[in-house]
Order: C-alpha cells, then structure tokens, then sequence
C-alpha cells in the first residue's frame, strides 16, 4: 500500500553531546517550533562524550508539549527490558503519550562488554530482542491479572508484576539489516529504522528488506501496511540540486516524495544538529513533501 500525505512523520536525529549540554534541548525546542513531529536521540551508553539518552528525553519532554520522544536506537544490551518498559510508560504518562521505542540489537560489542554488558553473538543479539519485546509488553499489559512470568535464555521474567499501562500503546521500532533480524521486525514489531548511510546500494536495497519484512509479516496473519517504515537520513542544502538530498529544499521534497512512493517509507528522521536546517526542513521541506505525496 502507497504511502499516503497523511501517514507522514517528520523528525530530527540529534548528538547528545556531554560537552554542550543544552544544545540538543534547544534544537529539540527548535523542531518543536518548525512543526515536526519526532525528537530522536542517539543511543550509545559507553560514550562518555554523550549524555544518558534517557536522561535526556525525560528532560526533553518537561520542555516540550508536542513531539513525539524516543531513542534512535536505544542499546538494549545496556538497557534491561523490565526496566526499559517501567520507564518507557513513565515518560508516556508524564509526557501525555509522546514516548515511542525503538530498539538495536547492540552493534558495538567491545564497548558494550567495557560497560559490564553482554558479549553475544549476533544470533544471541537477535534471540534476545525478541525476548524483551515480548518482555515489554506483557509488562505493559494490565488487562491480565496476575504477574508476568515468562521464561528465557536471555531476560527470564517469574512473577514481576504488570504496570503501570502507558498513556498509549506504545510502538516498538526496531533498527534492523540482516534477513532474520527484518523477518523479526515482520513477525513482531510495531516499526522498522534502517539508515539510509547504512545501506550499500542505497535507496534499492530497501526494496528488498521491504520484500522480507511483508513476507514474514503475512505467514503470521498480520497486515504489512500496519509496520511503520521511518528512515534516518541526512542531506545538503544547496542553490541546485546535484543528487539525492543535495539541493535546494524543492529538491529535497521531490526526493523525499519518490522514497515515499517508491519504498513506502512514511517517517523521515533527519541527522542534524544544525538549527537553521531544522527549521528549513520544517517549514518548508515537509509541507511540500505531503503536498506532493497528496497530488500523487
């Protein structure tokens, strides 16, 4: 199913910088303003040049009444899933349900070890994702009596008890590239964040992680058009265009309406910690990217 104007989310990607403390506040302020729609924040806990993401967020959103909040992607490894799901339905009941999840499996090994964490291997990464989504939910989960027992090779949970519910039902995104990790995100998530720098070919190769996340999605009885596709990307601005996302922000917009189209992707979350880019792509940029995807 095509994209549609009104499924479009618009976001931004921002450095948690230790160093200058308020600047991803005052730019979260500065996306809020320009009407976007996503606060995203880098999730790398054994970096001491960044702040606590959680942290952040938390202090992001007593300043802001608007965006929706969440960590781009939180490192799970470093971030047990009980206390990630307390945490979680915090933020959402304080922040009048703005808080979303999206989870990595945990790519840099040596530092995550360094911090106490895990060494897994990348089959043990994706065994336990899938454990502490299900973890998460069930916690979330008050319309069952009784506390949550579930058993596990990675986050065994026996008789924890549910709560508290969020203020919304919460999404679970996950970052994903390999083919069990989409089949993953077909069977069970709520949403997928691939990064476009990430990706060897480019924009095609999301035609075919597409293609594995509906396939896995439909053997499992679910609608594939009900998995949120957001992509992290960054661009240039420019007087004329000279490639994708290297322009002028009419550019920008066609280029954003034909990944729209052609690759379904409905949330675009972009890397910046530029000010004036951020209210470029807010004012102008994504009105006329909705504005095109509704012509069609």
């Amino acid at each position: 199913m095509p994209t549609s104007a009104s499924d479009l989310q618009f976001g931004v990607f921002l450095t948690p910088s230790s160093s200058s403390p308020q600047q991803a506040v005052d730019l979260a302020l500065t996306a809020e303003d320009a009407g976007l729609d996503m606060v995203t924040i880098q999730d790398h806990p054994y970096q001491p040049a960044f702040l606590d993401t959680w942290t952040l967020l938390s202090f992001i959103a007593a300043r802001t009444e608007r965006v929706v909040l969440s960590g781009n992607v939180l490192n799970l490894p470093l971030r047990p899933p009980a206390m990630l799901a307390r945490a979680a339905a915090s933020l959402d009941l304080l922040s009048g349900g703005r808080c979303e999840i999206a989870l990595g499996a945990g790519g840099f090994v040596d530092a995550i070890a360094a911090m106490g964490g895990p060494r897994r291997t990348p089959g043990e990464s994706r065994r336990a994702l899938e454990e502490a989504v299900t973890v998460m939910r069930a916690l979330w989960d008050t319309s069952e009596r009784g506390g949550v027992h579930l058993p596990g090779d990675f986050y065994p949970i026996d008789g924890a008890k549910r709560g508290p519910a969020p203020a919304h039902p919460i999404g679970i995104t996950v970052g994903a590239y390999g083919p069990r990790m989409l089949e993953l995100v077909g069977r069970l998530c709520d949403g997928w964040v691939p990064s476009l720098s990430y990706l060897e070919n480019g924009p095609s190769d999301l035609t075919a992680m597409n293609a594995t996340i509906d396939e896995a999605a439909r053997r499992v009885g679910r609608d594939p058009a009900r998995i949120r596709r957001n992509l992290n990307l960054g661009g240039t601005f420019a007087d004329a265009r000279s490639g994708l996302l290297a322009g002028p922000p009419e550019s920008w917009a066609h280029d954003l309406a034909t990944l729209a189209r052609d690759y379904r992707i409905n949330g675009f979350i972009f890397a910046t910690d530029d000010a004036d880019e951020i209210e470029t792509i807010g004012t102008r940029v994504a009105p006329a990217t909705r504005d095109l995807v509704a012509r069609g």
